[in-house]
């Protein structure tokens, strides 16, 4: 009876992950989704604590102490740790919650080959290495794709929060090619011959190479790239450890994540204009020493006031807002938002023009937005904001650089050339605030803020706009 009922428990949850999954795909129902997913999932966990079954011994699961131990620690750090986070902090923040996932997989794949291995010094006879042969496929691919995926975030999460630097050397990419030969070949080595139990270890240890190795040199721009395609991995990784133990919930929910992040992996790509291979490979911005940073190749740029900008913005018709990292740096989305309403009130037409890569990771202008409570309608996406911009009379950027760098259509020599980008040099009037004017995180010279139509207006995007509130309201 329990066995049914389990069943239909983890029937439940499997509808849950993709209705999920659904409502994700549009911020109005994103947090409902979130919290219908998280459900299923609940059901899944304490169904399998309560109703799984061994098949073999008949044995309920036990070490319930154990158990809840773990999921009330994880459980309060993972709250903590989503709470406290800044917005800015949300990319490093996904990359270590999904290096956790990986290092689950793999950790899952070495306990269970040594639960294999114990069985197989005491059962040695070919018939049961035989049958034991697809179980050590899955422990091999579960464990590779597991490991990668969990050193690959980690590098990923310190590169994102300033903590490691980018790195490479001459003939990186075939060493790492040579890693993950290595690995793949002394992996279908264990699975013809799994009383070599040690070789279990060199590839633990080779696939963990690869994935600090294949990460390490990708910088700039290809972060929200390479952040998806782990996020991919380790979803395809949670498939296999389905596959393991038959467990349908976790194949679910392990293909559902696999599929989501593989093409919103290839639909980053094609926003970018780039192969995958290409990203991979020749990764732009990960070295900025080599692109020059001054203002003197490029021309003269002209600095606005407040008072001439609230004053633009105030008799606009139409006004678009281009959010990047600077916004998100300055926390200033719902001060963003105030600017919005208080020239709605003026009868300005407010709309944002959003690019698939702008920020940090997949959605993170989205995300950023929909905390500040901009309405979705609002939000415009790359293609719509570019038939617009012909209309626009004032396109104020907001810390954003790479989106906006005329050198994707312009310069061929550039590494961004054939980028699809938010095209506000079509508008009558741009404003840029910035900090300074340093490269973007790719490390590109932008030759749009020394053009005509451009205006610089420096500082700290919070202060910056929480000034123009103030004097759009004297206007």
């Amino acid at each position: 009876m329990s066995e049914h009922i389990l069943n239909i428990c983890y029937l439940v949850a499997s509808v849950t992950f993709i209705l999920g999954l659904k409502m994700l795909s549009n911020p109005a129902s994103a947090r409902k989704g979130n919290l219908v997913a998280a459900g299923g999932m609940s059901i899944a966990i304490f169904a399998t604590i309560f109703l799984y079954r061994n098949a073999e011994t008949g044995e309920h699961l036990h070490n319930f102490g154990w158990i809840f131990c773990g999921l009330i620690i994880g459980g309060i750090a993972g709250t903590l740790a989503a709470k406290k986070v800044k917005m800015t902090a949300m990319p490093e923040m996904v990359s270590l919650f999904n290096g956790m996932g990986g290092a689950c997989a793999a950790l899952i794949s070495l306990v269970e080959f040594n639960h294999l291995s114990k069985e197989l010094a005491l059962n040695p006879g070919s018939e049961f290495i035989a049958s034991s042969q697809s179980t050590v496929l899955i422990i091999v691919l579960g464990l590779i794709i597991g490991s990668v995926s969990f050193a690959g975030s980690m590098i990923a999460w310190g590169k994102l929060n300033g903590k490691i630097k980018d790195f490479s050397f001459t003939g990186q990419n075939v060493l790492n090619l040579v890693f993950l030969l290595v690995a793949l070949v002394l992996g279908a080595y264990l699975v013809t011959n799994p009383l070599h139990a040690n070789f279990i270890y060199i590839i633990f240890i080779l696939a963990l190479l690869y994935g600090v190795l294949f990460v390490m040199p990708i910088g700039g721009a290809d972060m929200p790239v390479v952040i998806s395609l782990l996020n991919s991995f380790t979803g395809v990784a949670a498939a296999f450890g389905g596959f393991l133990y038959n467990n349908k919930v976790m194949l679910t929910g392990g293909i559902l994540v696999g599929a989501a992040g593989t093409l919103l992996t290839i639909l980053m790509c094609k926003a970018m204009n780039r192969s995958l291979k290409n990203v991979l490979v020749g990764s732009f911005g990960g070295n900025k020493n080599a692109v020059a940073t001054g203002a003197g190749a490029q021309g003269n740029y002209k600095e606005i006031t407040l008072s001439d900008a609230a004053m633009l913005m105030s008799y606009a018709n139409k006004v678009m807002i281009v959010p990047g990292y600077g916004l998100a740096v300055a926390q200033a989305q719902h001060t963003c938002h105030e600017l919005e309403k208080i020239l709605a009130e003026k009868g300005v037409e407010v709309k944002y023009a959003i690019h698939p890569v702008a920020g940090r990771m997949p959605g993170h202008m989205n995300v950023l937005l929909a905390e500040a409570d901009v309405n979705y309608e609002k939000l415009e996406e790359m293609e719509q904001a570019n038939d617009e911009f012909k209309t626009t009379d004032v396109v104020l950027i907001l810390g954003a650089n790479d989106v906006v760098n005329p050198a994707a259509k312009t310069d061929p020599a550039s590494p961004i050339y054939g980028m699809p980008i938010l095209e506000v040099e079509q508008a009558k009037t741009i404003i840029v605030n910035k900090r300074s004017m340093k490269p973007g995180y790719a490390g590109i010279e932008n030759n749009l803020f020394f053009q005509p139509k451009t205006s610089m207006l420096f500082g700290d995007a919070k202060k910056v706009l929480q000034d123009l509130c103030t004097e759009i309201k004297t206007v």
